[in-house]
């Protein structure tokens, strides 16, 4: 999708009463809201918001039609410019914006691209100008949300929505093969994945056991790499440990799961796919985004009933979790306003209508008993297992270096390199950047 620039000051008639910015519980009791100790009178100014997550029709009508106006009866002195782009994109416009010196006030980023920007100075410090603290936040957020919009010390963003990678079994085909629960370690799994795999008389796939390709390469090695108890990075984050131990366990154990075993074929699926395959009964198992549910909803509601979400049963539970989180430019003209909108877009009501827009996870604990998230299996089940879930990210250098990661794991499974050298590889290409 092409971004598109609105500028978006609309009245609040006809609408329900602005939402309630409680702010409280996006400050963790800090007395931070909307720019200090300013009163949202003495907030004023035009100020720029970079989004990739209000995408399309629906998500535009969200933030212009109900979410806006709101902000604007809070804040009548206060006018916001939108710029539309998607993640695929997302990378190159904040380069290009901190190239050009035409920073946004507000920046919605990735989990994991924090601690780059931030280093570059080109983030307000919250802590130092807001007041936010990690003790505070975490009283909403699980301890590793609040860590991934951090640096330093310091909070530079605050959450918004998160992206869920987990196992997810059709329960009606394990049933089917006899079994009755979900996989209890990588050993069962690899014996379930096996025996749940179909393959026609001559020889092609018609069933994966346990599907790998739909999901990004990169997260579902991540995802599978957590459980087997593997960091991506040493503490202080100066060293890449993808070639650990368990890194190369966790590579060869996908790539035992296609080459030797024939549980999945390299272009069976794909990220593509128009419908998962968990859907369509080309897959019995596999790791997948928490989004399946309202695909499944559209797609094959009829499924649904079936589908049972598990963390991946390693050494330790393994849960990926990505996410959306707002920052406030360093440089910003307006830092009081853009402050009042990092905190609006936070807010418990404005992030809950964010996430049901995308059927993503929301990030703020008080939302697990929204009715949104009591109605979406995977969506609860993400929300009531975040204390086992982990990010990918840490170094500055972190947007550099995982770009890389698909490719050698690519290259194992295609069996150009072995798993050991493939991680190598990749390790030696991520501590360059580092070094840097």
């Amino acid at each position: 999708m092409s971004s598109r620039t609105s500028r978006t000051r609309r009245g609040a008639a006809g609408l329900t009463a602005a939402l309630a910015l409680t702010l409280g519980a996006c400050s963790g009791g800090s007395d931070a809201g909307g720019g200090g100790d300013a009163a949202p009178g003495e907030v004023s100014g035009d100020i720029t918001l970079l989004t990739p997550i209000y995408e399309g029709t629906e998500g535009q009508r969200l933030l212009e039609d109900e979410l806006l106006p709101q902000f604007y009866e809070q804040y009548p002195d206060v006018t916001v410019t939108v710029d539309y782009t998607t993640y695929g994109q997302l990378n190159e416009k904040l380069t290009t914006a901190v190239a050009s010196g035409l920073i946004p006030d507000v920046m919605m980023m990735g989990v994991g691209w924090i601690e780059g920007f931030a280093d570059r100075g080109i983030l307000a410090n919250l802590s130092e100008d807001a007041g936010y603290t990690q003790a505070d936040l975490e009283a909403d957020y699980a301890p590793q949300i609040v860590e991934a919009g951090m640096w330093e010390d310091s909070v530079y963003a605050l959450p918004i929505m998160l992206d869920t990678r987990v196992g997810v079994a059709r329960m009606d085909l394990l049933a089917e093969a006899g079994y009755d629960h979900t996989p209890t370690s990588w050993e069962e799994l690899r014996e379930m994945a096996i025996a749940l795999t179909e393959r026609d008389a001559a020889g092609t796939l018609q069933r994966t056991g346990f599907d790998i390709m739909s999901t990004d390469l990169r997260q579902g090695f991540e995802t599978m790499f957590f459980s087997s108890g593997g960091s991506l990075f040493n503490e202080d984050f100066t060293e890449p440990t993808f070639n650990s131990p368990e890194g190369v366990e966790t590579l060869q154990f996908l790539v035992d799961l296609v080459n030797t075993d024939g549980v999945e074929d390299i272009g069976f699926s794909s990220t593509d796919a128009e419908v998962n395959p968990l859907l369509n009964g080309r897959a019995a198992m596999g790791i997948t985004h928490n989004s399946l549910w309202t695909q499944a909803e559209e797609a094959a509601p009829d499924v649904m009933e079936h589908l049972q979400p598990f963390t991946i049963p390693g050494e330790v539970p393994g849960m990926f979790f990505g996410g959306t989180m707002a920052s406030v430019a360093a440089g910003s003209d307006h830092p009081q306003a853009a402050q009042a909108l990092t905190e609006f877009l936070a807010s418990p009501d404005a992030a809950l209508a964010a996430n049901e827009q995308r059927g993503n996870v929301p990030a703020l604990t008080e939302l697990l008993d929204s009715d949104y998230v009591q109605g979406n299996v995977m969506v609860q089940f993400a929300m009531e297992n975040l204390d086992v879930a982990q990010r990918e990210g840490g170094p500055p250098a972190w947007l550099e270096i995982r770009g890389d990661i698909t490719p050698a794991i690519e290259a194992a499974l295609l069996q150009q390199q072995t798993p050991q050298e493939a991680l190598d590889a990749l390790a030696a290409g991520a501590q360059a950047a580092i070094d840097r």
